[in-house]
């Protein structure tokens, strides 16, 4: 028989959290709901806060940011966009429109350069709560996810002009395209998530076969419908009907579902060495509790 675990040492389970200087604990060890409102708070405010230093980064460095945004269009054939006297011209309509794009792109790079201040405290307030494997893989997760949607927008920023190149070829000999800065990062801003999500769909798979949803044999088994659906994805959310701004993503995420299918093939070879905890029981005999609650903890 287990006895309840100490409020003052460190434990594993789940929902377990230390107690702080003049915080008030359950004799089980556990957060009230008012600390728990209390802490989510407090994370929030430093989140905020990270956010408005990195939003004071962003006004700062404004005008480099807005050229680099604004090169793939100033890139197009100048028959294809409106050449005013800096080169390349994009249109503004409204009076208070030039500050509401100074908003929307120094919250934007507020929210990168502020990423690893609001990460830390997401992951400061849900950690307490999580056994060790699963705060391995969440770090894991984590430190995977941000890179992969970084290359992606890289991917992102190296199609636009052909996207662009295509969707003003369209418009008619006669007329003019004046493009607005509005409708410019709004095109800007989904070309990003489009490439940056569909360099998360590896991760995905990788996550799911670690929590056992998904195994090795089943990926083998549609590797060529998946394979297939990001060609065709690739297709059709890529505006150039070229092969090339296609390629830029499909290829790309093709290597990465193949390396997360590798992760899998290893994974399960890896799972199927590890004896099973319910080895050798019959079927009315109950698994060691303690067994139990050291396999979640590794």
């Amino acid at each position: 028989m287990t006895t309840p675990p100490d409020p003052a040492t460190r434990t594993r389970g789940r929902g377990i959290r230390l107690p702080r200087p003049g915080r008030s604990t359950n004799p089980d060890g556990r957060m009230s709901l008012i600390d728990h409102i209390r802490e989510l708070r407090n994370r929030l405010l430093k989140a905020l806060l990270g956010l408005g230093l990195g939003m004071i980064v962003g006004w700062i460095f404004f005008n480099p940011v807005w050229r680099f945004i604004e090169r793939p269009y100033c890139k197009i054939p100048q028959q294809n966009r409106l050449v005013g006297v800096h080169g390349c011209t994009l249109v503004v309509n409204g009076l208070f429109d030039g500050f509401f794009i100074h908003l929307k792109i120094i919250f934007v790079v507020g929210l990168i350069v502020s990423s690893p201040i609001w990460f830390y405290q997401l992951w400061a307030f849900i950690a307490p709560g999580l056994y060790n494997r699963e705060r391995r893989w969440t770090w894991a997760f984590v430190g995977t996810a941000v890179p992969l949607f970084v290359l992606g927008g890289g991917f992102a920023y190296l199609a636009m002009t052909r996207g662009l190149h295509f969707l003003l070829s369209l418009v008619p000999h006669d007329a003019v395209a004046l493009i607005t800065v509005d409708t410019y990062l709004g095109y800007a801003m989904a070309m990003l998530l489009i490439f940056g999500l569909a360099f998360e769909l590896p991760l995905v798979m990788v996550m799911l076969n670690a929590a056992g949803v998904l195994t090795h044999a089943r990926m083998r088994k549609w590797r060529r419908l998946m394979i297939f659906g990001v060609f065709a994805f690739a297709a059709v959310a890529t505006p150039s009907p070229d092969p090339f701004s296609m390629l830029l993503l499909a290829v790309p995420c093709v290597i990465l579902v193949e390396l997360a299918e590798v992760f899998a093939w290893l994974n399960d070879r890896r799972r199927a060495r590890r004896p099973s905890m319910y080895e050798g029981l019959d079927d009315d005999e109950l698994a060691p509790l303690d067994d139990v609650v050291d396999s979640e903890t590794r």
